[in-house]
């Protein structure tokens, strides 16, 4: 009987050990699976919502419609963007710009100029009649300049994905014609929230003050401000001849856009996908600039037709506006650096 209880206490030992090495197997292999799951979960849908504060048939939200396209086809659904044109989510450029830095939102499109508030560099491209071409203001955009620019931006926790255009600023209002600075005088007149723009109109005799871009029209509208000035797309896109009558193709200001991202969004993800995303960045702020010229000659025709009085300045008048202007170059300066003053101009050269 003794003999028996041993073996029978073997029997059982044996069941144990059989048990527990089951058990660890099974474990390994749950741990396995976990681990698993964390890769496969690293390769969930990434979503990038894009907030931009202009009209869906602006020349910006169809490139980015088409870039939101290529991105889904070329990383087989693994990134998802999401567009929200016309102010939906945020009604002005600063307001996306903080909700991207925030991580709020994960991408923008906006005028440079509002990031002059968050970088005095930025206004280099705000100074009056700093370029004189289309051409000048692509190379610099595209070279050192925007470079430099671009620089900044991580420090404020965004990247720049490449840079669009609106084109060169006009003036428009529901006054009289624009052909001297004199004529601005006692003009009430929206701006950006820029103070470089601000400054600079009040210099030339306006009444500036900055508005978000989304409560422009209704101001206008209401007789809050009397003029204003805007891109060729823009003014027909939101419709502004609606509410404004003269249109001075002064050519004052070259207006880029810029794409931005949240910094720690975009160096979270898989290498492979923030390559795809930078290319087709790159490529969709191109096909940007593609558009607007094309939507600039249709849009003048249409401004015209319905009923805007529009007008050139002469070379010999733009020289008046050019030489009034210089005390802003002198004011500041200092804040945006003579060397970036200079890099800027050499590109007309």
């Amino acid at each position: 009987m003794r003999k028996q209880s041993q073996f029978k206490l073997y029997i059982v030992g044996f069941v144990v050990l059989c048990l527990g090495m089951l058990a660890a197997c099974s474990s390994d292999s749950t741990s396995g699976e976990s681990s698993s799951g964390e890769s496969s979960s690293s390769e969930e849908t990434i979503q990038l919502r894009l907030s931009h504060v202009v009209a869906e048939d602006h020349a910006s939200n169809l490139a980015l419609l088409e870039f939101e396209k290529a991105i889904e086809a070329k990383t087989d659904g693994r990134i998802d963007v999401e567009i929200f044109p016309n102010g939906q989510l945020y009604g002005s450029d600063r307001e996306a710009v903080e909700a991207v830095q925030l991580g709020n939102i994960e991408m923008t499109t906006i005028a440079t100029p509002t990031l002059s508030s968050f970088s005095s560099k930025f206004m280099v491209i705000d100074l009056p009649f700093i370029f004189k071409s289309d051409e000048a203001a692509h190379n610099a955009m595209d070279g050192e300049l925007g470079q430099t620019l671009n620089d900044e931006l991580p420090a404020i926790n965004l990247v720049g994905l490449g840079y669009g255009e609106n084109g060169f600023r006009h003036l428009v209002n529901n006054k009289r014609q624009i052909e001297t600075p004199e004529d601005l005088d006692g003009l009430k007149m929206r701006v950006m929230e820029n103070k470089l723009y601000q400054d600079t109109f009040n210099l030339l005799g306006a009444n500036a003050s900055p508005l978000a871009f989304g409560e422009l029209y209704s101001a206008l509208q209401q007789g809050t401000y009397d003029a204003m000035d805007n891109p060729i797309s823009l003014i027909y896109a939101s419709k502004f001849y609606e509410v404004q009558d003269y249109l001075t193709l002064s050519g004052h200001v070259y207006a880029p856009v810029i794409t931005v991202m949240n910094k720690e969004v975009l160096e979270g993800m898989p290498e492979d996908l923030q390559t795809i995303l930078l290319e087709e960045a790159k490529k969709m702020s191109q096909n940007q600039r593609e558009i607007t010229h094309q939507q600039d000659e249709e849009m003048l025709e249409k401004l015209k037709e319905q009923g805007m009085k529009v007008n050139e300045l002469t070379d010999e008048q733009k020289d008046t506006f050019v030489k009034n202007v210089q005390p802003i170059y002198e004011e500041y300066v200092d804040e945006i650096g003579q060397d970036l003053i200079d890099l800027a101009k050499s590109y007309n050269e």
